[in-house]
């Protein structure tokens, strides 16, 4: 194929397996990290291994801090949750939230994919086992959708940008048997909230259960590093 496509890539598990997702499909990927004040920096570590590894064309570290709001546990000194049960986690919108994050983020990757003249931009947004973001539905995909067919050079002249969600209706089992079968290597991929200063994992925040549980759903035990009260 030999198409350019813009991929958001935290260093996350979810992003890491769009990657893979990407490259199977025959795509030239340009990955898009963020460096936004997030406490949890080790995944930009994560997303330079996965680029590398993945054989991206261009990884782009774009540097915005949303620090300056705050409005959320990752950008700010407010408390992350643990240890909440399941029902918890998919309650309510929690303290993680990150005050329209992907909106911002899927500005940039518009801006970026116009720049090199792709049609089409990758997320790992995830619609089933997600702690409750509102910018993680189908209804905040199709809406971003037309918003890049109205405000675009390129979708205005009838060209257009096609957002992809491949992982959006899948659970994250489904999604880590995809990306084991695609060669993803989990070990270098950082989700947590509240990493230790080595990167290592807490273990309990909603992130890391909900991809611990995913892992033991395959019959595995998570490969990335945690703390050792969390193993």
């Amino acid at each position: 194929m030999n198409q350019k496509a813009v991929v958001l890539l935290s260093g996350g598990l979810d992003s890491a397996t769009v990657l893979a997702i990407v490259k199977s499909r025959g795509y030239t990927p340009y990955a898009l990290s963020f460096r936004y004040g997030q406490r949890h920096e080790a995944e930009l570590q994560a997303a330079k291994i996965l680029s590398s590894r993945l054989g991206v064309a261009d990884h782009v570290v774009a540097e915005i801090d949303l620090r300056i709001f705050g409005g959320s546990a990752l950008t700010s000194d407010m408390e992350v949750p643990k240890g909440r049960s399941e029902a918890e986690i998919g309650g309510g919108i929690p303290v993680t939230y990150v005050p329209a994050r992907n909106t911002i983020f899927l500005s940039y990757a518009l801006a970026y994919a116009e720049v090199l003249s792709a049609k089409d931009i990758f997320l790992g947004i995830n619609a089933l086992d997600y702690s409750g973001y509102p910018d993680c539905r189908p209804e905040y995909l199709a809406a971003f959708q037309n918003l890049a067919n109205l405000a675009t050079r390129i979708g205005v002249e009838g060209q257009g940008v096609t957002i992809h969600a491949p992982l959006l209706q899948m659970s994250k089992a489904e999604i880590i048997s995809l990306g084991l079968r695609l060669g993803v290597d989990y070990s270098v991929t950082r989700s947590c909230y509240d990493p230790a200063p080595d990167g290592a994992s807490c273990g309990t925040c909603d992130a890391c259960q909900l991809r611990r549980a995913g892992f033991l759903k395959n019959g595995l035990s998570d490969p990335a590093p945690y703390k050792v009260s969390a193993a």
